[in-house]
C-alpha cells in the first residue's frame, strides 16, 4: 500500500501534446514529487504496462489517467484489457476525456473506470481538475502497490 502523501507513478495516456503539457504544469505546480510517465497512443499504454520494446524497465504506474480518443488502439480498448488482467485491474485508472458523452461515461464505468473526468477547456480549469485528481489519489486515497 502507499501512504498518503508519498509520492506515486502516474501514467498519462494522452496523444494531445497540448493536453500532456497542461498535466505536466499541473503536476509541477503541484510539487508533490509524483513522477509523469506519459505515451502517446493505446498501443504504447499497454507496451508501457507489459513493460515490451522501448519499455522493458518500466515501472508499474499506482495511477493511470486515460485519453479515450487515441490512435491505434482507443482509451476505452485499453480500459478494457487493464481491467480484464488480473496483474493490472488494481491499477486505479481515471479517465480524462474532451468527451461528455453520457455512453463513454457509462460505457467507461462498465469498464471498470475508478473515476471519469472530462477535461475542461479553460486552462486554469484543466491544471485546476488535474491538481485535484492528484491530491485525491496521493494525499486522500491508498493506493494498492507491489
Amino acid at each position: 500500500m502507499t501512504v498518503p502523501g508519498e509520492p506515486i507513478d502516474v501514467l498519462l495516456v494522452e496523444d494531445d501534446p497540448g493536453d500532456e503539457l497542461m498535466t505536466r504544469e499541473a503536476f509541477e505546480d503541484n510539487k508533490i514529487g509524483n513522477t509523469l510517465h506519459v505515451v502517446r497512443d493505446g498501443e504504447e499504454a499497454l507496451d508501457f504496462l507489459y513493460r515490451r520494446g522501448a519499455h522493458e524497465g518500466a515501472p508499474r504506474p499506482d495511477l493511470i489517467l486515460l485519453d479515450l480518443n487515441l490512435p491505434k488502439y482507443d482509451g476505452r480498448q485499453v480500459l478494457e484489457k487493464i481491467k480484464s488482467d488480473a496483474d493490472l485491474t488494481d491499477i486505479p485508472v481515471v479517465v480524462l476525456t474532451t468527451s461528455a458523452a453520457e455512453e463513454d461515461i457509462l460505457r467507461s464505468y462498465k469498464l471498470h473506470a475508478n473515476a471519469y473526468v472530462t477535461k475542461p477547456v479553460d486552462l486554469d480549469q484543466f491544471i485546476r481538475a488535474v491538481r485535484q485528481i492528484d491530491e485525491f489519489f496521493v494525499q486522500v486515497v491508498r493506493l494498492p502497490r507491489r
